[in-house]
């Protein structure tokens, strides 16, 4: 198990951004096309990162997937978990995550970044809360204030979310809200659409 994050630089965040190659997948990219020749692209996403991406909301952190590559699948999931996804073609995420504090008003210091590869050194020199998962670069790795045990697309995501909420000391007012919508009965209307 890794070590905790750190009580005061976890309740200074409010934006988390996830890298999605490699962090919400495990950075496999299946290419392929349509008998009429329309291309498609198939990614494998970890589905318990969306608990804990919904848990990260639920405790009024802000939560933006960026991506290097331009992906219908990122935006397809982005759009599952009701979250934004930033595209940048080239790899070049800086520029995005400048934007993204300044729409949201957030300063380096209260921004966790989730991170594997080289492209995201940028971004992670400067946050406050600078996360690699297992099997990130030796990069990364080496400028992250915290590191998964977990992979990428293996759960990494979730872990982290569950580190930070924990040292936050929200983790279990969390467990109980998520509990607590699962114990109620589903109305009838959402019962029958299902």
């Amino acid at each position: 198990m890794a070590e905790p994050i750190s009580a005061g630089r976890a309740r200074r965040i409010r934006l988390v951004v996830l890298d999605v190659d490699g962090v919400l997948t495990d950075g496999g990219v299946y290419m392929g096309a349509t008998a009429d020749g329309t291309p498609i692209e198939f990614k494998r996403f970890e589905i318990t990162d969306q608990l804990g991406i919904r848990m990260l909301e639920w405790s009024d952190i802000r939560v933006a997937l960026v991506s290097g590559r331009v992906s219908a699948a990122n935006r397809m999931r982005a759009e599952e978990l009701g979250i934004a996804c930033h595209e940048g073609p080239g790899g070049r995420k800086l520029d995005i995550v400048q934007d993204l504090r300044a729409q949201h008003d957030v300063d380096w210091s209260a921004t966790a970044c989730v991170c594997d590869d080289l492209a995201d050194l940028p971004i992670l020199r400067r946050a406050g809360l600078a996360v690699a998962v297992a099997n990130a670069v030796p990069e990364v790795r080496a400028v992250a204030h915290w590191t998964t045990t977990r992979m990428g697309g293996r759960g990494a995501v979730r872990e982290f979310a569950e580190a930070l909420l924990r040292a936050r000391g929200e983790w279990r007012r969390m467990v109980e809200q998520y509990l607590e919508e699962r114990d109620r009965p589903m109305p009838r209307a959402a019962q029958e659409a299902s």
